[in-house]
């Protein structure tokens, strides 16, 4: 995970040293937002009018926050309206590459660049800042919508529907204020829970990391056993939030970022909400199990020197879940 600085490629990593060997995530630095007419966001500017075929999307599937975004691109019925293009799994001494060598991989569909930080440095020539996934592209301006995942499935949520006529709302106002918190606690504590406690470089951060992590979990499982979802009978953009963490869990953060006192298969309320998620129509096809495992133990030579991608383990996300509407 390196960076630009001015325009120029450096393979530097995260300096823990500075955070007493806590990770500390940089936040997104593009931040504009699609609308169905093209007027200005929460944030950013105006000018981004939903249209058919003027936006890309660059992802790895091995990304959760990536991942959130091909799943409301699927929920939304916005693939013909939406390109993808998929980073090769590895992410090594150049960053995430748009090699197509790899199953799955597809390279850069647009314009042939090599590297990601190359699509960054075609929007700002001087850019920097980390160069991550997703990456929201205007084929029409050429320019970076954003690259926040948790605006741009909001922006899929709703900016499209006047041209799909795909009205279903993940983000319902009715709810707006009681998902709030409970995105802010998973966030803080899992999502990025399992990237504090797999990158600490002390015992210290370690332990800050991990001990609210599984007090997380044992909450939802608790949540869980009351009421069919997050907000209780609809599902809801927390929902699918969580999933990307959780169906990454047991294969690799688990063992890769030590978060090893118990697996979601442990949890029989989460272990069968993940199921249910799983067979969601369309979901199972955005789930790259091998990017996500190659990924993580392949590309993070600071835990894992040697690059030796683990065996399992074996998940049956396609057994029955059993959260019918009256067993939750």
């Amino acid at each position: 995970m390196g960076l630009l600085v001015d325009g120029e490629w450096r393979d530097q990593w995260y300096d823990t040293s500075k955070t007493g060997g806590a990770f500390k995530r940089t936040e997104a630095k593009f931040r504009n937002w699609i609308t169905a007419d093209g007027s200005p966001g929460p944030s950013g500017e105006g000018g981004f009018e939903a249209e058919a075929d003027r936006y890309h999307l660059y992802v790895s599937y091995a990304c959760p926050w990536a991942h959130r975004t091909l799943i409301f691109r699927t929920l939304k019925g916005l693939e013909d309206l939406i390109g993808v293009s998929v980073v090769h799994p590895d992410m090594l001494h150049d960053g995430w590459s748009l090699d197509p060598d790899y199953p799955g991989a597809t390279g850069d569909q647009l314009y042939g660049l090599a590297f990601a930080r190359d699509v960054y440095l075609k929007a700002e020539p001087t850019m920097s800042g980390r160069v991550t996934v997703p990456i929201l592209w205007d084929r029409k301006r050429e320019a970076i919508v954003s690259n926040e995942s948790s605006e741009i499935i909001r922006m899929f949520n709703s900016a499209f529907d006047g041209l799909t006529g795909n009205q279903n709302d993940l983000w319902p106002e009715h709810l707006r204020e009681a998902i709030e918190p409970v995105n802010a606690r998973i966030y803080d504590t899992l999502n990025n829970g399992v990237y504090k406690a797999g990158f600490a470089t002390t015992q210290t951060a370690y332990d800050a990391a991990i001990v609210p992590l599984f007090d997380t979990l044992d909450w939802l499982e608790d949540r869980l056993s009351q009421q069919r979802y997050l907000m209780g009978d609809i599902i809801t953009e927390a929902d699918w939030r969580l999933f990307t963490t959780l169906v990454r869990f047991d294969a690799v953060y688990h063992g890769h970022f030590k978060c090893n006192r118990a697996r979601i298969v442990d949890y029989p309320n989460l272990w069968g909400y993940l199921r249910e998620l799983y067979q969601w129509p369309g979901i199972k096809a955005t789930v790259n199990m091998d990017h996500i495992r190659r990924h993580y133990h392949y590309s993070h030579e600071s835990i894992n020197p040697h690059r030796i991608v683990s065996i399992g383990p074996n998940l049956d996300f396609e057994a029955p879940h059993g959260r019918d509407a009256t067993s939750a």
